[in-house]
């Protein structure tokens, strides 16, 4: 856990992913009418405008999309721990569907203890996850 970091509001449009983080699951909305993921969660689908949904497990592995490493000024609780990683990651059942983590070595890891010159776009993940606060389990990524 890193002490003083920013952490996302659980609203009820995202309590289903939250919920998913926390039992372990990586769970993205599905469109019951279309049938199509969306991501990040939102009330109604931007394909075909229904309101109805539900949250589906997905299979945790992806590719690395993108990647940066933020350098000062950094917010106070990042500060100690740069150089680390922001990835972006696109998952293997819609490669549209993209989610923002760290790289870590291991699912106890650090966010800081990849090199960020060892990480390549494509590269396969997979997910971990790593509790941040009293009610918000953080999905990170491993090399797979």
């Amino acid at each position: 856990m890193i002490s003083g970091a920013p952490l996302p509001a659980i609203r009820e449009d995202t309590a289903g992913f939250w919920e998913g983080t926390a039992a372990g699951e990586l769970r993205i909305q599905r469109c019951s009418n279309c049938r199509r993921l969306r991501f990040p969660p939102r009330p109604m689908c931007p394909y075909c405008n229904s309101l109805d949904h539900t949250w589906d497990a997905m299979s945790g592995n992806g590719r690395v999309w993108s990647y940066v490493v933020p350098h000062p000024p950094l917010l106070p609780a990042f500060m100690e721990l740069a150089p680390y990683n922001v990835v972006v990651v696109e998952l293997d059942e819609d490669p549209l569907i993209r989610l923002v983590g760290n790289l870590l070595e291991s699912a106890e890891g650090a966010i800081n203890e990849v090199d960020p010159a060892t990480i390549r776009i494509g590269q396969p993940v997979r997910v971990v996850f790593q509790p941040a606060g009293e009610d918000v389990v953080l999905p990170r990524w491993v090399r797979s």
